[in-house]
C-alpha cells in the first residue's frame, strides 16, 4: 500500500523531515536484517484520537530486541511519549505507527555487536491493510507452499525484520496467484499464521487458534480477540490445526494491528462458511471497534488518548 508523506519522523531523539530520514548504505540492518519493529494504530474515534495498546506494542519491541541482544538506548516511557508527540507534530487524527530499532553503521560483518542500536518512529496515513471492503466481505487466500521457520532457527516470538523475508515469499506467491494473502503451515504441516497476521477458525461455536509453539508471533490483536472471547463467553481453544480443518470451519479470520479483524471468505478456492463475515467474527469486530469508539468500557486500559 502506498505511503502518504507526513512532515516528521523521529530518529534517535530528533524530529527529522520526512525526506531527510536516511541511514548509511553500510548500516548493519541493510545487509543482515538486524532490526526489530512494531506496527500499531491511532484511531480517530468518537472520543478523540486514541492509540490502541501502545504500551503493549512498545513492550514487545523491547522483548524482540532482548532476544537479539540489542540494548535500546531509550526507556519504554520515552518511546511512549515520543509516539504521542509525533502524532501531534504531524497533525494526524488517525495514523499507522511504525517504531523500529536497528543496528546502524560502524562495521561490516555478521557480528552485530560493534554496530550501535538506533531507534526511529514514523507515523503515516495507511488504510485497511487487506483492502477497503475486507472487514465486511472477507478476503480470498491460499495455503502457501512456503512454511514458517522451524523452532530454534529464527525466533518467531521476535518481530524481527529478517523474519519478514519469509513473509514476503508467502505474500508474493499469494498475489501472483490471484489471492490477497497466504497462510503458512509450520514445518510439521500444521497451520501457523498469515504473512503478517494471526489466524482463528470457528467451528460449532468454538474459536480455535494455533498456540505459540506453532511458530507464530504473539500477536497483540490476537491477544485482544482472546480477551474479548472470554468477556463474551465464547469458548476458545489453542491447539494445533490441520489445513483441512480450516476448509471445514464455519468462519475463519485474520487478526493483526494492520489487518484488525478480517474475515476469510475462501481458502484455496473453497468457500468458508457463508463466504463473508460470519456472526462470531462480526461480534468480535463490533466489540473491537466499540472499545476504540468508547461505546464499550476500556476496562483493561488499552487506549492512550492524544490530548
Amino acid at each position: 500500500m502506498a505511503m502518504a508523506k507526513t512532515q516528521f519522523i523521529w530518529m534517535d531523539g530528533e524530529y527529522v523531515n520526512w525526506d531527510d530520514a536516511k541511514i548509511h548504505i553500510l548500516s548493519h540492518v541493510i545487509h543482515y536484517g538486524t532490526g526489530v519493529f512494531e506496527g500499531l494504530r491511532c484511531y480517530d474515534s468518537k472520543q478523540g484520537s486514541v492509540i490502541f495498546r501502545l504500551q503493549d506494542h512498545i513492550d514487545r519491541l523491547f522483548n524482540s530486541a532482548k532476544i537479539y541482544r540489542m540494548e535500546i538506548p531509550f526507556t519504554h516511557d520515552e518511546l511512549n511519549k515520543v509516539t504521542i508527540e509525533l502524532i501531534k507534530k504531524n497533525g494526524l487524527k488517525s495514523a499507522y505507527i511504525r517504531p523500529i530499532a536497528y543496528r546502524g553503521y560502524a562495521a561490516l560483518g555478521v557480528d552485530p555487536f560493534p554496530c550501535p542500536v538506533k531507534v526511529c518512529i514514523a507515523t503515516l496515513q495507511w488504510g485497511k491493510y487487506l483492502g477497503d471492503e475486507a472487514l465486511e466481505q472477507g478476503v480470498d487466500v491460499m495455503v502457501s507452499t512456503w512454511n514458517r521457520m522451524a523452532p530454534n532457527t529464527f525466533p518467531a516470538m521476535a518481530k524481527c525484520c529478517a523474519n519478514y523475508m519469509n513473509s514476503q515469499l508467502i505474500k508474493m506467491e499469494a498475489i501472483l496467484n490471484g489471492y490477497v494473502e497466504g497462510i503458512a503451515l509450520d514445518v510439521t504441516g500444521y497451520v501457523s499464521e498469515g504473512s503478517g497476521e494471526n489466524i482463528f477458525a470457528i467451528k460449532d461455536g468454538v474459536i480455535y487458534t494455533p498456540p505459540l509453539h506453532a511458530c507464530i508471533l504473539p500477536g497483540i490483536t490476537r491477544n485482544t480477540v482472546m480477551m474479548f472471547a472470554q468477556d463474551l463467553g465464547i469458548p476458545l481453544v489453542q491447539e494445533m490445526l490441520t489445513r483441512e480443518f480450516l476448509y471445514l470451519a464455519d468462519e475463519v479470520f485474520f487478526t493483526g494491528s494492520a489487518a484488525e479483524v478480517t474475515p476469510i471468505r475462501s481458502i484455496d478456492k473453497i468457500k468458508i462458511g457463508i463466504g463473508s463475515a460470519g456472526p462470531i467474527t462480526k461480534q468480535l469486530q463490533k466489540t473491537f471497534f466499540e472499545v476504540i469508539d468508547g461505546k464499550r468500557e476500556d476496562k483493561r486500559g488499552w487506549l492512550t488518548k492524544i490530548a
